[in-house]
């Protein structure tokens, strides 16, 4: 992880949360990621000074690791350091994957990884971001945007549902929805949902979403319809997309998909070996359903899912 002068803790903390502690309740010999901060000079002064780092690493750190995380910084208009973008671009270029958080997606776009490419950046500074970066394809109402090599968060706290996406990625859904139950944090929020979500004061009863998701979830087996998700929650169907749009940044039966799909990642991760059974029990239905959609999501066919991600598997990652 490059560290620069005004880096942001928040995406600092939120890296080392996410890949630099050791996880212990997961039962595994060693840890699923090392970690190195590295910078363009041993002492670093953060955001607004509320603290310095002292004897970081070099740059050249960052030419051995697997995957390059750059956070953001507030001062978006100043150009980063010629020594930070080499080193980013060296990284791609040897085929690393590189990650920004927040605004750290202006290093990726000035060092000329981001053109013609799709990403994203905290909404506040999408405006400065397209006058600066014409020739990057912004997405400043999504979470985040993975174009394989390179991926993008938005603000604050897009930078841990980036960072659960990669544990999906390394690791599969059941390691990932262990790392999120650690951090407290939504397990799965899609990478296209939206960054901001209006939620003005009701002048009715509370229409969370909450327990109508729990009582779902509970029942993904079963063939249940938006028109059955709607008479559980007492309203229409139109009234129940637009809680969900609200609410969650998508739809019913987007929704039910991807938590179907979820469910069917870790059925097969636990061993399940049976495509008839893992389908019918996360109510997919069919093994060639279930093959369809474990490929639109993960890229792998079911055998190659469980070769990844089944029992027994899990190497450590360089990051």
């Amino acid at each position: 992880m490059i560290v620069d002068e005004g880096t942001n803790p928040f995406e600092v903390g939120c890296a080392t949360e996410l890949f630099g502690l050791p996880r212990p309740e997961l039962g595994l010999a060693g840890p699923l990621y090392e970690v190195t901060l590295c910078a363009p000079d041993p002492e670093v002064r953060m955001n607004h000074g509320f603290f310095t780092l002292t004897d970081v690493p070099g740059l050249d750190a960052a030419d051995d690791a697997d995957t390059l995380v750059v956070p953001g910084r507030p001062d978006n208009v100043v150009p980063r350091g010629e020594a930070v973008l080499a080193a980013v671009r060296r990284a791609h270029a040897r085929g690393a994957r590189v990650v920004s958080f927040c605004t750290g997606s202006f290093a990726l776009a000035e060092a000329g990884l981001l053109d013609g490419r799709r990403a994203t950046t905290h909404w506040l500074w999408a405006d400065s971001f397209r006058s600066l970066h014409p020739g990057v394809v912004l997405e400043p109402d999504v979470l985040f945007v993975d174009e394989g090599g390179i991926l993008t968060a938005a603000g604050s706290s897009a930078a841990l549902d980036l960072g659960l996406h990669l544990w999906r990625q390394d690791h599969g859904a059941e390691i990932a929805n262990a790392v999120s139950r650690r951090l407290v944090f939504a397990a799965h929020r899609d990478g296209g949902q939206r960054q901001f979500v209006e939620r003005p004061v009701p002048d009715v009863p509370d229409a969370s979403l909450g327990p109508l998701l729990a009582w779902a979830q509970e029942r993904l087996g079963e063939p249940l319809t938006v028109a059955e998700l709607a008479a559980r929650a007492a309203v229409s169907p139109a009234t129940l997309h637009r809680r969900f749009r609200t609410q969650l940044g998508t739809t019913p039966l987007a929704w039910l998909t991807a938590e179907r799909v979820t469910l069917a990642r870790r059925l097969i991760e636990r061993g399940e070996n049976r495509l008839d059974v893992v389908a019918a029990r996360c109510g997919l239905g069919t093994a060639a359903n279930l093959r369809a959609r474990l490929r639109r999501e993960t890229g792998l066919s079911p055998s190659a899912y469980r070769r990844r991600f089944g029992p027994g598997t899990g190497e450590p990652i360089t990051a």
